[in-house]
């Protein structure tokens, strides 16, 4: 009932999304069932009905990846700070986006359902609609109500687990950015906090009392060889129990001994064992450690996809014969261009960070600086939509220069998928643009308090946008030309 309620209160812009969505599942519900009758009416090809029911799964994917970005994006599932005490936590909310996109694919597959059965003719009663082959309407055959179920409820059901696995709550991964061993000036810890430059320098750091001399070594050296007695033991416990005490903040946070700017004083009398060991300066406060980015971790397997995918496409496009008129590719063709997508969906976020690095490149201007950061920061969100569009435009360029008027004919499935497909890919980068664009609004206001012209906002974008096409553009036309060698014999 709250998913419903949430999608009967939502805006405008959220229904259209939604409403994508189910256009899309009605489409890719009606292809598979489209498969279902060709199967019906040719028993004795299973290969070709098969291949047809793999060629589903290109807008399977299109429409899934739709779903999972628009439940990204939907206000009313975003988790808000005092949710939590009246039962919307993330998990639940997780739960509620999962249902709202279950219930509008849903809808798209009854939509699906209805328009097949009109073109056959149930519902009329009348003679079936010559838009679609025969073949493919299973005309004359009654449907097998367990085999449509479970078609029609494939979409609903792997968009809404794509969307949970998503939007899943996650812990907080500790970051750590060195390992255990010597800290700051030799400071034995973690290695959280990072030396700000020009500290050693600073505050006096390097005077006889913060720097460990090679008496003070010696001294130290010597009292570790010795043996402690009884007394000694006990005090230094006492000793090393107050400074484990003391190291720990007033916000609960475990400080180490370099990190700390008050150094515990022993209370009992006796003096501080590692008072060799220099303290941070007064005003030096740690810096907070940033997690690593993981834009740039998936290049290296994005590129090796695609190389793999590459592979795939050409030798099993030199091993079959040149398509006919009226087939379809093989299936090693169709397993080559899957992972030929995949690697370019996985290489998108790696090439978009490494195009804002490039941006700020050769003495950067302000215009340059604020392109390259923005494209930096929304490399993550933008990233795999670029790579997928990649994808299905190098697709498209394959399909018109070797698919020509020698090729196999397009009949209406076939451009119903291609604009599944094209459709929810272009739909995908859009709906991820404008999240990009509203995540970055308070950054954009502080620019326009701080007195920056909107004309250098706009200018911004523009160069953003070019150096995409610049990178993207070159990448998507090899891949193309590589992809349609083995095709064109």
């Amino acid at each position: 009932m709250l998913a419903l309620r949430l999608t009967r209160t939502a805006h405008l812009a959220v229904h259209l999304r939604r409403l994508l969505v189910a256009v899309a599942s009605a489409g890719t519900g009606f292809l598979l069932l489209s498969a279902l009758g060709y199967a019906l009416s040719h028993p004795d090809t299973p290969g070709a009905a098969a291949l047809r029911l793999a060629w589903c799964a290109a807008p399977l994917a299109a429409a899934v990846h739709l779903a999972v970005t628009v439940a990204r994006t939907d206000p009313g599932t975003r988790p808000r700070s005092g949710l939590s005490a009246i039962g919307l936590g993330p998990g639940r909310l997780m739960a509620v986006s999962a249902t709202t996109t279950a219930l509008a694919a849903a809808l798209g597959s009854v939509a699906a359902l209805l328009s097949y059965l009109h073109l056959r003719g149930d519902l009329t009663g009348g003679p079936p609609s010559g838009r679609v082959s025969a073949d493919a309407l299973a005309v004359g055959q009654s449907l097998p109500a367990p085999a449509v179920l479970t078609l029609l409820v494939l979409v609903p059901a792997l968009a809404s687990a794509a969307v949970a696995q998503a939007l899943r709550p996650r812990d907080p991964r500790p970051t750590t950015t060195a390992p255990r061993g010597y800290g700051r000036f030799g400071a034995y810890g973690w290695g959280k906090t990072r030396e700000t430059f020009g500290a050693y320098g600073r505050f006096g750091s390097r005077t006889t009392t913060g720097a460990v001399t090679a008496d003070s070594r010696a001294h130290m050296t010597a009292g570790s060889r010795a043996e402690p007695a009884a007394g000694s033991r006990a005090d230094m416990a006492a000793g090393s129990r107050a400074a484990g005490a003391a190291r720990v903040g007033a916000d609960g946070a475990l400080r180490t001994q370099a990190s700390d700017p008050h150094p515990p004083t022993p209370t009992d009398g006796t003096t501080q064992t590692l008072d060799a060991v220099p303290s941070a300066p007064p005003d030096a406060t740690p810096d907070t450690p940033t997690p690593r980015p993981q834009n740039t971790t998936t290049l290296p397997w994005g590129i090796a996809v695609l190389a793999a995918g590459l592979t795939v496409e050409t030798y099993t496009g030199n091993a079959s014969p040149a398509p006919t008129p009226g087939t379809a590719p093989s299936a090693g063709v169709l397993i080559g261009w899957a992972l030929t997508a995949l690697g370019l969906a996985l290489a998108g976020p790696g090439l978009t960070h490494l195009c804002g690095r490039l941006l700020q490149a050769a003495r950067p201007g302000a215009l340059r600086l604020l392109a390259g950061r923005v494209l930096m920061e929304e490399s993550h969100r933008i990233g795999r939509p670029l790579g997928v569009v990649a994808a299905v435009a190098a697709a498209a360029y394959v399909a018109a220069t070797v698919y020509d008027g020698d090729g196999p004919a397009f009949g209406p499935l076939a451009t119903l998928g291609a604009l599944l497909v094209a459709g929810c890919t272009v739909a995908t980068l859009l709906t991820a643009a404008v999240a990009a664009k509203h995540a970055r609004a308070d950054t954009t206001d502080a620019l326009l308090r701080l007195g920056a012209p909107r004309a250098t906002l706009r200018g911004a974008a523009a160069v953003r946008a070019a150096a995409l096409l610049a990178l993207f553009g070159p990448l998507t036309l090899v891949v193309a030309v590589l992809a349609a060698l083995p095709l064109d014999h």
